[in-house]
């Protein structure tokens, strides 16, 4: 990738960054009193995210082993992993940013189409270990906590949600899902003349792609559960981040209480988030989402926004490392194509 296309990522998250955070409904002193309230868990909700980064890096290191020789730095994957999901972070939509950096900085490496299998790999293994996460989260709340009606009624969609999210997944596990998505884009009106030309000029790319997507699953079983075994540990263990935040507010309980909680909190709060997956930093959908869980689990609205305020602090400090990252760390890349 040359400097010129790194430099348009960075100044287009850089913009998206400063808009969210000058439009966030909280103010400077507010920011501050949470800061000061959370005390040293706040460094905790920090330093949580770097395994959590270190397990994405990871996954997607097994998914390119998975699909021949990895002749990628683990370091490289590291910092990639970072900044990709602070650009989805910053992008409407998500997958706008994030995923077309990664593929352009690794297709030097592992060449066009097995960087864009693995970068789709790895986002198609990151969300449906969320799938799986929203439906274990639920039946062990229905099985372990008392549970209201309405309260059940939304578990019920959840699991519902989940196991067909898992269903369509998996089906584009076996097949792949490349072409599939393209002819759904065909036909929206206006991009239809667009995706013909594309799909003609591009077809033996698009088949290899959905070829290697397929063989992940079909051919290497082992790569296939070792990469979801990180992603859905990796999504068990981010509930940390609201256990930290419930310690910091003072909330009592044993830990199995206080860790449900925080799971179902977490479950309830990214599928509400994803569902509004186009807004930018998915502002309003995260705080909506830690409000909406909060009291349905009992506690007050003040505690959901105190929540949403941390975790979006969170987020705006491992966005800028990601977006700083994108300028750091490039020599490499371009000592690779001299070669």
């Amino acid at each position: 990738m040359t400097n010129r296309i790194r430099n348009i990522f960075f100044l287009f998250g850089v913009i998206a960054v400063v808009v969210m955070f000058f439009t966030l409904d909280v103010s400077l002193t507010d920011l501050w009193k949470c800061i000061c309230q959370a005390r040293g868990w706040i460094v905790a909700v920090f330093l949580l995210w770097v395994p959590l980064y270190l397990m994405n890096a990871l996954t997607w290191r097994i998914i390119l082993k998975g699909t021949g020789k990895c002749v990628v730095p683990y370091a490289l994957l590291f910092k990639l992993t970072i900044s990709g999901f602070a650009l989805n972070y910053a992008t409407p939509a998500g997958l706008m940013g994030g995923e077309p950096y990664k593929i352009m900085e690794l297709s030097p490496y592992v060449g066009r189409e097995r960087a864009t299998s693995s970068v789709l790999l790895f986002s198609m293994t990151h969300i449906f270990s969320h799938f799986w996460y929203w439906f274990v989260a639920s039946l062990l709340y229905m099985l372990l906590l008392d549970v209201s009606s309405a309260m059940f009624c939304v578990l019920l969609f959840m699991m519902f949600f989940s196991l067909c999210g898992v269903y369509l997944f998996l089906k584009g596990y076996r097949n792949g899902m490349v072409v599939k998505i393209l002819n759904v884009i065909y036909c929206i009106p206006g991009l239809k003349n667009r995706m013909t030309r594309f799909m003609r000029t591009h077809r033996n790319e698009l088949a290899q792609i959905d070829a290697q997507i397929a063989s992940l699953h079909t051919q290497d079983r082992r790569s296939f559960y070792v990469s979801f075994g990180l992603e859905f540990i990796g999504r068990v263990l981010q509930a940390f981040e609201i256990y930290f935040v419930l310690a910091a507010l003072g909330v009592t309980g044993s830990f199995v209480q206080l860790f449900l909680y925080a799971t179902l909190i977490i479950a309830l709060t990214s599928l509400f988030a994803n569902l509004l997956f186009f807004m930018p930093l998915q502002l309003g959908g995260r705080e909506g989402g830690f409000v909406m869980s909060c009291v349905q689990l009992g506690f007050t609205n003040g505690m959901g926004v105190y929540i949403s305020i941390i975790c979006r602090i969170r987020e705006l400090f491992w966005t800028t490392i990601g977006l700083l990252l994108i300028k750091v760390g490039n020599r490499c890349v371009r000592n690779r194509n001299s070669i």
